[in-house]
């Protein structure tokens, strides 16, 4: 199970370089044009992600800063989100690697932002939501972009893992 986080934490890490990449290449209306998204913009989505993967590594860890609101923006320029994002990225990854079979195995306590309650569950299954949330504002980020100025960066999960020899032996 620890190999599987570590590949979806590297894939993280490797899947929003690519989407950062290709929303510095954005024309800088387009990339804060609120379109109709969840969280309007390429902009607010990506400062969404960062504060949405705060928020959790604050309930897995205990430490570091975190948002009080879902829709909370961090930054206001693309740099200075870009810069943060890798630092979390990198945050991430090592939490990851200090995880165990025992870790995973266990439960944590948090609560919850959108309606308070204290929630205790299984470590492994909040990961893999963690993980399979990303992908998901990701998805809509991609979208936008390819709406917005007619291409987006390919982020499927076998790219990363062809690309890095990760997963495939």
């Amino acid at each position: 199970m620890h190999a599987h986080f570590r590949m979806m934490s590297g894939y993280n890490a490797w899947a929003n370089q690519r989407l950062y990449a290709a929303a510095a290449e954005m024309p800088e209306e387009d990339y804060r044009r609120e379109y109709g998204a969840f969280f309007g913009s390429v902009h607010r989505t990506l400062n969404h992600l960062l504060g949405a993967d705060r928020i959790w590594m604050k309930r897995f860890t205990g430490t570091g800063e975190a948002p009080d609101r879902l829709d909370a923006v961090l930054h206001d320029t693309l740099p200075a989100l870009a810069e943060a994002r890798r630092a979390e990225d990198a945050r991430i990854i090592a939490y990851v690697e200090s995880l165990d079979d025992a870790a995973l195995a266990g439960r944590f306590r948090y609560r919850t932002i959108s309606r308070p309650t204290e929630i205790e569950q299984p470590l492994a299954p909040a990961l893999t939501h963690f993980f399979n949330h990303q992908t998901h504002h990701r998805g809509q980020v991609h979208c936008l972009m390819t709406q917005l100025v007619g291409k987006a960066p390919e982020l499927d999960l076998i790219f990363f893992q062809r690309e890095t020899g990760v997963g495939l032996r």
